[in-house]
């Protein structure tokens, strides 16, 4: 892989990373105070049509330490 698409390909995901653990703590703060206990399953799915992608990672965020 050359120089110029390994950076591309690490800003982006560097960049879903990012948003995607703003959306899941949006989610928690929105969801309420007990939806922060979890655990709460997660999948990510990471599709480029044009290669005929289709990644998926399954896992779980667990909840808060009480």
């Amino acid at each position: 892989m050359n120089d110029e698409l390994n950076m591309s390909v690490r800003k982006f995901l560097k960049q879903v990373g990012v948003t995607s653990q703003q959306a899941i703590e949006a989610a928690l703060r929105d969801a309420g105070a007990g939806a922060q206990t979890g655990p709460h399953k997660a999948r990510m799915v990471l599709t480029i049509e044009e290669l005929g992608l289709e990644h998926v990672v399954e896992g779980e965020i667990k909840g808060a330490a009480e």
